[in-house]
């Protein structure tokens, strides 16, 4: 999966869990929890860096030579 195709899903996903939460009112109830989806979100930024990034192509091509 390329890395684009993988942002594109993420911010798809994300947006839809943010409408639902919101539509039914939980947004302003549960405003201290709101750093929970930012830290879900800052963790799967770095794996889909290590698994899509030039960081893991470039280690592929060192292990093949």
């Amino acid at each position: 999966m390329k890395k684009g195709t993988f942002d594109l899903i993420f911010i798809a996903v994300s947006t839809g869990i943010l409408l639902l939460i919101s539509s039914y009112g939980y947004l302003e109830k549960y405003m201290a929890f709101s750093l929970i989806p930012i830290l879900i979100a800052y963790f799967l930024g770095q794996f889909s860096e290590r698994k899509f990034g030039t960081h893991a192509k470039s280690k592929e091509d060192r292990t093949e030579s």
